[in-house]
């Protein structure tokens, strides 16, 4: 799977998350086809979902949240509107922005964006001419 298929399945999604079981769309099992037991770092194609979740996490039409159950979620641009509108209906720690950056030693650290900084300015604008019914309709899944 390139990066154009993997994009094409988190927009397809609207949300899915990382590797978790919890009522949406999972990249392990997208890639593995089967649930996972234990860690998919132990997995033969832990290579494969590694590369597949970095080409996700770094573009710029998907926001990386906690939004499903505190999980890693992927939620594509299109939806950006109903969780902006929606945003009071969940708590600060899971509508902020996570970025994992490398440090100068090698370690992994998270950079939190909250809410609202992360939104870009269209996206306010989108979400005011959004109708409240409509946006829990697409967000039906987290509520």
């Amino acid at each position: 799977m390139n990066a154009k298929q993997v994009l094409r399945w988190v927009e397809e999604c609207g949300i899915a998350v990382e590797s978790a079981r919890v009522g949406v769309p999972s990249l392990v099992q997208m890639v593995v086809r089967k649930p996972v037991k234990g860690s998919w770092w132990a997995h033969p194609k832990a290579n494969e979902i590694l590369r597949l979740s970095r080409l996700i996490r770094s573009s710029p039409d998907v926001l990386i949240c906690r939004l499903m159950n505190g999980k890693i979620t992927y939620v594509h641009r299109r939806l950006w509107p109903a969780v902006v509108r929606l945003a009071s209906r969940f708590s600060e720690e899971r509508v902020a922005a996570v970025k994992e950056v490398h440090t100068p030693t090698g370690k992994h650290k998270l950079l939190i964006t909250p809410y609202p900084k992360w939104v870009p300015r269209e996206i306010v604008q989108a979400a005011r001419k959004i109708a409240e019914k409509e946006a829990a309709s697409q967000l039906a899944v987290l509520l």
